[in-house]
């Protein structure tokens, strides 16, 4: 494949490519051109042609924008068995995952969307002394958006971004990570085809260290959404604020469940093990640190230890797979890490904890529980993006709570409970930027998603997600006295 800049299908100037592997074989799927700097400006330079000389960032047309967006979705559905394919192919999730994560960006677009015609400002009046003036806020769009998106959920999570960045009138950089672009590109080529015009959004695909930092420095980028590392997220946050440029980070989590006495233990352990091992781990907002009271400890292990050896590993096309590979061979390495340090402070090792057997090819670990893991594990320090859970007892919510709080991170939280008071209570001391409460920790566009601490700043999906890609100017004129 190739990318797409200024609605044109390109080589990189240097005619250099970067092989995408199938992390489950790791066999060729395909290559792209290994973009640059270079490559970057020029797309740069198209979307800002797109935004101001074209009509896609006119005030009036945002009902058009909406049924382009809308129609874009439908050609999605169309094609969704095969993006499915091709995303597993790239990204190693299963087949039934990939699917769900292509009707995913579907639902995004589709909410989006129905923001057409609907951008909305105010008006009010206020007294000057002996005049009156009327205050206009107009919503506009910002300009040009750089959007930096992750191999975890390489379609999803450009819906986010991209979505709400065309509706609100803005133009569009996309780059894909470099280990899952494919997928990425055939949309956007789909996005052409519904009518988005040339130069609106573009893909360039190539190394962060280039391409990234071209996207977060160039002063005609305007603002820059990015999801990943905490510590990439600081880079671009002091970047962005040479040029004062608006930034939505959605960066890393060490997401904790409480799991009460008063919880239904068997449906808290399917949920558990389903949020911790989805995706082989690899999400934002898994389950990754579990305090259960000490009660019932020994019962809620049982039932999860259950749940997770009944996970077959496998390649993601192959029928009756439940978890495929993770991505790539250092988030192998770095779960692998983590997982020796637990064992080595003392932790138990009730399931996995090892390479699969009869998997000799692609980038396999079973999924792994480990219990009595002591908090100065780096698997409780540190965010673990693969299929391994850490489980520990607690003496209640005073304690559940203080270890749950006893992180940089702020992503997402959980607990499970049938008690009002202590949900009541988790939502009032837990410190994240969302809750789940005796459910999956599931995104949906109608919910905003996002953080505190060193878990990101702004808010992507919802209303809000849509905000972040309007700027307010507001106009303050002499209200003409009645005649």
């Amino acid at each position: 494949m190739k990318m797409l800049i200024d609605g044109e299908f390109v080589d990189s100037a240097t005619g250099d490519t970067m092989d995408v592997l199938n992390p489950a074989t790791e066999e060729v799927v395909d290559s792209v051109p290994k973009g640059g700097a270079e490559e970057a400006r020029q797309a740069i330079d198209s979307a800002e042609r797109a935004f101001e000389s074209g009509w896609w960032s006119s005030l009036y047309r945002s009902r058009e924008r909406g049924r382009i967006l809308w129609r874009f979705k439908d050609l999605v559905r169309e094609k969704e068995d095969e993006l499915a394919r091709l995303l597993t192919l790239e990204q190693g999730k299963v087949l039934k995952e990939s699917l769900s994560e292509v009707r995913s960006l579907q639902n995004t677009f589709e909410y989006y969307a129905g923001f057409g015609g609907k951008i909305r400002g105010d008006v009010a009046y206020i007294e000057d002394g002996q005049n009156v003036l009327e205050v206009k806020n107009i919503k506009k769009p910002i300009g040009v958006c750089g959007a930096i998106v992750p191999f975890n959920f390489p379609l999803s999570l450009m819906a986010w971004k991209v979505a709400p960045a065309l509706v609100a009138g803005n133009t569009v950089v996309l780059k894909p990570a470099s280990s899952t672009p494919l997928t990425d590109i055939r949309v956007v080529e789909l996005m052409q085809k519904a009518g988005v015009p040339k130069g609106v959004v573009n893909v360039v695909t190539g190394p962060s260290g280039t391409v990234g930092r071209e996207i977060v420095e160039n002063e005609k980028v305007r603002k820059v959404a990015f999801t990943g590392s905490t510590e990439t997220g600081k880079s671009i946050l002091r970047t962005a604020a040479k040029n004062i440029k608006k930034v939505t980070l959605e960066l890393g989590g060490s997401d904790p469940t409480i799991v009460c006495e008063s919880a239904d233990l068997g449906l808290a352990a399917r949920t558990v093990a389903s949020g911790r091992f989805r995706n082989a781990g690899q999400s934002c907002t898994a389950v990754k640190r579990v305090f259960v009271f000490e009660n019932v400890l020994r019962d809620f292990l049982g039932k999860l230890r259950e749940e997770v050896s009944k996970i077959t590993v496998g390649n993601g096309l192959e029928a009756g797979v439940e978890m495929g590979p993770v991505n790539n061979p250092e988030q192998r390495e770095l779960t692998e890490g983590l997982v020796a340090d637990a064992v080595g402070r003392g932790a138990r090792l009730l399931f996995g904890g090892k390479r699969p057997e009869g998997l000799n090819k692609g980038f396999f670990y079973e999924p792994t529980l480990l219990a009595d893991v002591p908090g100065e594990s780096k698997i409780f320090r540190e965010e673990c993006f693969g299929p391994a859970l850490p489980v520990t007892a607690v003496s209640g919510m005073d304690e559940a709570i203080a270890k749950a709080n006893d992180t940089c991170y702020g992503l997402g939280a959980a607990i499970w409970t049938r008690d009002d008071g202590e949900r009541t209570r988790a939502e009032r001391d837990i410190r994240s930027g969302m809750l789940w409460v005796n459910y999956k920790p599931l995104s949906a566009p109608e919910a905003p998603f996002g953080g505190v601490k060193e878990s990101g700043i702004g808010r992507e999906l919802g209303f809000e997600g849509l905000e972040e890609y309007l700027e307010t100017m507001s106009v303050r004129a002499l209200h003409p006295p009645p005649a």
